[in-house]
């Protein structure tokens, strides 16, 4: 069973995650955790994700993230 049959593709969060790290525990699997500077950054973090077909972690510092959420509609 692979990671696809547990969660589905896209932006993961709550339940979701633990699934992931459980699969990735189980599995002995890693996934990278890539900090992120711009939007730049994000896109080619998940262009790589895709082209891999493995799921990451982005991380933005305290600042970004909150310079990020003024321009996203919650």
């Amino acid at each position: 069973m692979g990671l696809l049959d547990i969660v589905q593709p896209g932006v993961l969060n709550g339940e979701d995650v633990v699934k992931v790290y459980k699969y990735a525990q189980e599995h002995n699997a890693i996934f990278p955790a890539v900090n992120v500077t711009s939007s730049s950054t994000v896109n080619a973090a998940l262009q790589a994700a895709r082209d891999i077909k493995s799921p990451i972690i982005i991380q933005t510092s305290n600042g970004g993230a909150f310079y990020a959420g003024k321009g996203i509609d919650n």
